[in-house]
């Protein structure tokens, strides 16, 4: 799996201060995407345990001040990204048990669960942002989303229950 970037620090990608890892791989050609070069799974650099080891040390050296992890894209659920995805988690999760994971796909939550493989990965997240980006529907006011199909979604309570559960902050 390759990623184009990690922020550190970063404030916009959901809620309090995050690290937010970019990678690479994205079917969906989303008309007016902010981030094309993403799309070519090759974009970008290797992510290796030197990278999974900087995040997880980043979190332990400032403890609390950070709240959680954001993955976005491209798209993490890209096909070639869901093994090293749901390895990474497993281990973070592992280490840091507290941080919230929050995970941007172009698939809605109803294609996402019925994929073995998608639902394995955001079993492991704690908030899905579903749906391609929609320029017709583009609206520069909505929190963590660009257009306004796409929904903010607990994952948590969505699993027990028959429709996808908002998340409310």
């Amino acid at each position: 799996m390759n990623y184009s970037g990690i922020k550190y620090a970063d404030m916009i990608n959901g809620i309090g201060i995050r690290v937010s890892l970019f990678v690479s791989g994205c079917n969906h050609g989303c008309k007016n995407c902010f981030n094309v070069e993403t799309w070519n799974p090759n974009y970008g650099e290797e992510f290796t345990q030197k990278q999974e080891d900087e995040i997880i040390n980043f979190f332990k050296k400032y403890g609390q001040t950070i709240r959680g992890l954001s993955l976005l894209g491209g798209d993490p659920t890209y096909p070639q990204n869901i093994i090293p995805l749901v390895s990474f988690l497993k281990k973070f999760k592992k280490e840091l048990p507290d941080r919230d994971i929050w995970i941007w796909s172009g698939f809605t939550w109803e294609e996402i669960i019925k994929d073995k493989n998608r639902k394995e990965l955001i079993e492991l997240c704690d908030i899905l942002i579903d749906g391609k980006f929609k320029e017709e529907l583009k609206n520069l006011n909505l929190k963590w989303r660009g257009s306004s199909n796409q929904r903010v979604i607990d994952i948590k309570k969505s699993l027990n229950s028959s429709t996808p559960i908002l998340f409310v902050e």
